[in-house]
């Protein structure tokens, strides 16, 4: 199951961030101050770059970048934040704006400046191509001169203040060349000196304590901030000779400006490798937890592990077979993001956006299942659940808001960019529930209704103006890509199944799979009884249907989740995996009951 999930470069791509993570400066720090976390994470940021032969080989190979994502936040939070801010924002970004100047990125690569990213604005989130900060280009002096010229053009998050040591930032600004405003562009700004001093002009203030992962975020402004020539990271999308003759293979000013914070795209794909990495570890840790606790059975004075009571592990192992889908979703993602070309980067674009989206909004629902299902314990940051579920609220929010980028996918997907799945031609009773081809089609079907209905509100004339037509159809739009999400999802898992080393594998594998589609298929049985798609005899068979996977799938539990591969030393490091608690040095774990126990008691 792991060679399932982790594929058959895992030893190279995932088994060296899970031994550097398994290690004593990586272990948890029980009472440490936010800010303190903050400085830590910057110290443990130096070992990670002391492992890379190459940061720069590193940054441009997508696949390692998000591995690393998926094995950081276990152990620190924030660390995977300050990460992947200097990796793909700020050394990404300078690494493929390689026209220009030559330009030294020793101190960057060797990490004795720290890179932070400067986009959003306190007065423009979403609306970023709306950015007030401007470069005005002085041809005389070859300097450009970056200005906040208002309180709403402040940048907004960032972590740009002293601690982690000196800072540098690509600044996203708009150029200004001759009076005209060709768009926004990336400059190379230092932000504070050897000593942790802001640099002349350079003003940053700290916010306002978050309820997520513990970085220094700050509100930061420039005034009449001079720049060399260098500083303008340079493409194909816009050039400027020393002379001041500004020159673009992209016409529109909003494209120049998606082509400058293009390393957004492997960034939402850092976020869903995040949210997978601390959700595979929160179910770990569920589950262990679930054969270990005992509690009361059916009878007088009898005990059993929690996992042997259906409302205890119906709603795991309901975890299971998502996180599995999201696992499996996301490396089909990140495998059409760093094969596509030309053309196909828009689609790789999308499906990126609608993959993060998903993994994340899953992610939230799988570790507050498995918080609750830890009980008390679940609530200690020593526990591994409870910090990693406040930090994921950074994910849905961090390189474009889940809800904006899926109404943006909504939007493509209707205007052309999606063609629904043919109806099968063959009549429902001809079909069993447990027949995985016919669970994939009904998962189409589901897609199919949801793109007609937003297509109709779309087209109908009722709604009045531009915006109360979207707003007509927004709901349905949304709809849809969740809909496209579960299919990919499903159909990942069902790959993968088809490509399984083992026959229990495979198995599992079409059992997850099952129950995956069938809560799906459930969810929205009126609308595919009522369109032909399912018989009324096939939807009183749905709850029993899924029953009985969940009765197959139970006992299976501890194996599917040893499968996930999470690093056993940050598991025993846990307290809820002591026999007496929280208390005390870690013991022996205490012995767990077998798959064939639980299936035992399961039946009983």
């Amino acid at each position: 199951m792991t060679q399932v999930l982790f594929g058959e470069h895992g030893e190279q791509l995932h088994e060296p961030w899970r031994k550097l993570f398994s290690t004593v400066p990586f272990s948890f720090r029980e009472g440490l101050s936010p800010d303190e976390r903050a400085a830590l994470s910057y110290e443990r940021l130096r070992l990670i770059n002391d492992t890379l032969d190459s940061p720069e080989d590193f940054v441009t190979d997508v696949e390692r970048l998000t591995a690393l994502h998926e094995w950081v936040g276990p152990v620190d939070a924030g660390l995977g934040t300050v990460a992947s801010i200097h990796y793909n924002l700020f050394l990404g970004s300078l690494l493929e704006h390689n026209s220009g100047p030559n330009r030294d990125l020793r101190e960057f690569v060797e990490l004795r400046r720290t890179g932070t990213f400067l986009c959003t604005e306190a007065g423009h989130g979403n609306s970023a191509s709306q950015l007030e900060t401007t470069a005005t280009y002085d041809p005389a002096a070859r300097v450009f001169v970056l200005n906040t010229p208002s309180a709403a053009a402040r940048k907004f998050m960032p972590n740009t203040s002293s601690t982690g040591g000196p800072k540098t930032a690509v600044v996203a600004a708009r150029l200004i060349v001759d009076g005209k405003d060709q768009g926004v562009f990336l400059f190379l700004t230092p932000l504070s000196d050897e000593a942790g001093h802001a640099m002349p002009g350079v003003e940053i203030h700290r916010l306002p304590q978050t309820a997520t992962a513990p970085v220094d975020h700050c509100i930061t402004s420039f005034d009449q901030v001079r720049l060399p020539y260098e500083a303008l990271l340079q493409s194909d999308h816009g050039r400027l000779t020393p002379e001041g003759v500004f020159t673009s293979s992209v016409g529109s000013p909003r494209k120049r400006f998606l082509h400058s914070i293009g390393r957004v795209t492997a960034g939402k794909l850092c976020m869903s490798a995040y949210s997978l990495g601390v959700t595979r570890h929160a179910l770990a840790v569920a589950v262990r937890h679930a054969h270990n606790r005992q509690t009361s059975g059916v009878t007088a004075g009898g005990s059993v592990p929690l996992i042997a009571h259906r409302s205890h592990h119906a709603p795991l192992v309901d975890a299971i077979a998502t996180t599995y889908a999201a696992t499996l979703l996301h490396r089909a993602a990140v495998r059409q993001w760093a094969q596509a070309t030309g053309p196909e980067r828009e689609d790789g674009e999308r499906f990126a956006a609608i993959a993060k989206g998903w993994i994340t909004w899953r992610a939230r629902a799988v570790m507050t299942e498995c918080r609750e299902r830890c009980g008390a314990q679940g609530l200690f940051l020593a526990n591994g659940i409870a910090g990693q579920l406040a930090a994921n609220e950074g994910t849905i929010t961090a390189e474009g808001d889940n809800l904006v980028i899926w109404v943006k996918a909504a939007g493509e997907m209707l205007l052309g960019h999606f063609t629904p799945a043919r109806p099968s031609e063959s009549q429902p009773e001809a079909h069993s529930l447990d027949d995985p081809a016919f669970l994939q089609d009904l998962l189409a079907d589901i897609e199919r209704i949801w793109h007609e209905r937003a297509r109709t509100r779309l087209r109908s004339r009722t709604a009045g103006n531009p915006l109360n037509r979207w707003n007509n159809t927004v709901s349905s739009a949304l709809e849809l890509v969740d809909a496209y999400a579960h299919r990919q999802a499903a159909q990942a898992v069902l790959d993968a199944a088809s490509r399984a080393p083992h026959p229990e594998a495979q198995r599992q594998l079409g059992l997850l799979h099952r129950l995956f589609a069938l809560r799906r298929v459930a969810a929205h049985s009126g609308d595919l009884l009522a369109e032909g798609y399912l018989t009324s005899a096939q939807v009183r068979q749905l709850p029993d249907a899924v029953e009985s996977v969940i009765t197959e799938l139970a006992p299976e539990a501890l194996t599917l989740t040893s499968g996930f591969a999470a690093v056993e030393d940050v598991l025993l490091d846990h307290p809820i995996n002591h026999p007496e608690g929280i208390q005390g040095d870690r013991p022996p774990w205490t012995e767990l009951p077998s798959d064939t126990e639980v299936r035992h008691l399961i039946t009983r």
